[in-house]
């Protein structure tokens, strides 16, 4: 199996010039990257529906156990890192120990949920946003935030029909011209709008414990119903589960190894310290949402945290609340453009996609076609196509990433023990296992059709790559010169 080996991989991060990446970002670069991917909408809207219809109170006793659960593959993604800070994430670390074809897999599998998943939150940010200029009697026209394949009924009844999702398209051009610029000038924006969002929810955190109200607490952890995942443990199981997903986000850090200013130490830095950051704010934002209301309030609710802050006389965090939506949904399109490009770079720069992929501005050192090239297609998707045909991204390719990672550091640990790792794994084999196994299972829990559109894009995925990816391959070409001169 054709294997990309350390040293090459280690030659690929030394190299220097204006056709590679600037290494310009920091631990905090990272650890702003990381938080800033992680805590997304999902915090407001996850948090509840695991509280009333899983755990009760205990939701964050859940957060802790993802996060633990999330810790296993961040330990293991924090060794690859420090041993290979090249761009790509679990595709590269693929390339260097389950071979050429299980990597382009990894690789495929990565842009689907990067690209499509930045599609469809830009959809959803645009829906944020017209609720909120809303407030304020400012209006866009209906016709111009709906698919050309989708209607709305006017408050005067009359139907009007869609031309495009003219916000969606403008926030994913304008933050490409943010992600073009350059990394660094992108990490500060992101820092910027981290910043912004954590403080929100701060706000939210410090203003809402003065109104816990003990009762809500009683009891922590409601009794089972005698079905398995309602409450109780295995409530708290089954709640662990559904929050999983709004930790993901960790490894985009991954992605951005080859821009890190000093990867052998700020990786494992940026990938532990943006998990750890955001378990400290889950827990405490779980607690004082289910202290201000009972966790009953929240069933069939699609905004609990405004449930949450009618039981304080600060009506207006309502709306602070749509803010830090609008600013969580902007830095995760960055962020996952950012990842998209990277991975695009580096099997570009392996020969299995075409080079335009991999060319480097002289001036902002960053793959500016590429970025355009995505920004095109992720443009004509937010804006065209409706968001139940795009769907937002859900975690399967993800957690695959994950299981390949694991799978690789005992890979790489048997079979090459003494290689350098300025991080190492702790009680190796059992985390990486432990990792596979919590990753396996949420995998198998996610439903039919979403194992279904997996399986069809790594089939196209796989055409490209026996058409085109195979004969192209750097790695391929090399070693069969090498054997034509023996």
């Amino acid at each position: 199996m054709l294997k990309k080996s350390l040293e090459l991989l280690r030659q690929e991060a030394a190299e220097t010039g204006t056709h590679t990446l600037k290494r310009s970002l920091s631990a905090f670069n990272l650890v702003a990257i990381g938080v800033g991917v992680i805590i997304g909408a999902g915090l407001f809207s996850l948090t509840g529906i695991a509280a009333a219809n899983h755990t009760g109170p205990a939701v964050t006793l859940s957060f802790l156990v993802a996060a633990v659960g999330c810790a296993f593959s961040a330990l293991c993604y924090a060794e690859f890192a420090s041993m290979v800070p090249v761009a790509g994430s679990a595709y590269t670390y693929s390339y260097a120990t389950l071979g050429e074809l299980f990597a382009w897999i990894i690789g495929w599998d990565l842009v689907l949920e990067y690209s499509v998943g930045a599609a469809a939150v830009a959809i959803s940010w645009s829906q944020y946003l017209t609720r909120f200029l809303a407030k304020y009697d400012l209006h866009i026209p209906a016709q111009l935030v709906m698919s050309p394949f989708e209607t709305a009924t006017l408050a005067d009844g009359s139907l009007v029909h869609g031309i495009v999702n003219l916000p969606a398209i403008l926030i994913v051009v304008a933050i490409t011209a943010v992600v073009i610029r350059g990394t660094q000038g992108s990490a500060w924006v992101n820092a910027t709008i981290v910043a912004l969002k954590v403080s929100v929810v701060l706000v939210f955190i410090a203003l809402g414990w003065q109104y816990i109200d003990p009762a809500n607490y009683q009891p922590y952890i409601p009794a089972n119903t005698g079905t398995f995942g309602e409450f109780g443990l295995s409530g708290i199981l089954r709640g662990a589960g559904v929050i999983f997903f709004v930790f993901i986000g960790f490894d985009i850090v991954a992605t951005m190894a080859q821009e890190a200013k000093n990867p052998q130490r700020d990786m494992p830095i940026g990938i532990i310290g943006s998990l750890v950051v955001c378990t400290v704010l889950f827990v405490l934002f779980g607690h004082v949402m289910t202290g201000l209301a009972n966790y009953t309030e929240f069933k069939n609710s699609a905004a609990p945290v405004a449930i949450a802050i009618e039981k304080t006389p600060y009506a207006w965090l309502s709306q602070a609340i749509i803010v830090a939506i609008l600013i969580g949904y902007t830095s995760v399109i960055l962020v996952d453009l950012l990842g998209q490009s990277r991975v695009f770079f580096s099997m570009s720069r392996d020969g299995l996609l075409p080079k335009i992929f991999s060319e480097v501005h002289p001036r902002f050192r960053t793959p500016v076609k590429s970025n355009i090239l995505l920004a095109a297609l992720i443009s004509a998707f937010a804006g065209l196509v409706p968001i139940q045909v795009v769907g937002e991204m859900t975690s399967i390719g993800t957690l695959l990433a994950f299981v390949m990672v694991c799978l690789g550091v005992l890979i790489m640990r048997r079979q090459q023990p003494d290689a350098p790792r300025a991080f190492r794994t702790p009680w190796v084999p059992l985390v990486p296992i432990l990792g596979i196994l919590t990753c396996l299972v949420m995998m198998f829990s996610l439903p039919f059709d979403t194992w279904l559109r997996l399986i069809v894009w790594l089939a196209a995925g796989l055409v490209i790559y026996f058409l085109y990816g195979k004969k192209h391959s750097k790695l391929r070409i090399a070693r069969e010169q090498a054997n034509r001169k023996v």
